[in-house]
């Protein structure tokens, strides 16, 4: 691998609707599961950790009714692929942003 694909980071949508397929009772789950595969699937590794942040936002409305698309971060450091939530890097890079240019 080059060492530009040693420290690769891409944004994804990810479209979870087919998770409605499966029964109630287990929709979060498969839904973890689809965004592994996608990750494996993209990212072309096999070693794939979800971010907690990430977990969370799933989670949040419970096992039945998971988010029907979500949007990831996805990057890959020492060949391992780091699943994390885009929304919650924007908002640590604003809040840089915001520190840079209040000089008052």
């Amino acid at each position: 691998m080059s060492k530009s694909d040693e420290n690769a980071t891409h944004v994804f949508t990810i479209n979870l609707s087919k998770a409605w397929l499966t029964p109630q009772y287990r929709r979060t789950d498969r839904v973890i599961n689809m965004i592994k595969e996608f990750a494996k699937r993209h990212m072309k590794n096999e070693n794939i950790k979800i971010d907690q942040e990430l977990n969370k936002e799933i989670w949040k409305q419970g096992k039945t009714h998971p988010p029907r698309k979500v949007r990831v971060r996805m990057s890959l450091d020492d060949n391992v692929v780091l699943v994390s939530s885009y929304q919650d890097n924007l908002k640590e890079n604003e809040g840089k942003k915001n520190e840079n240019t209040d000089t008052t």
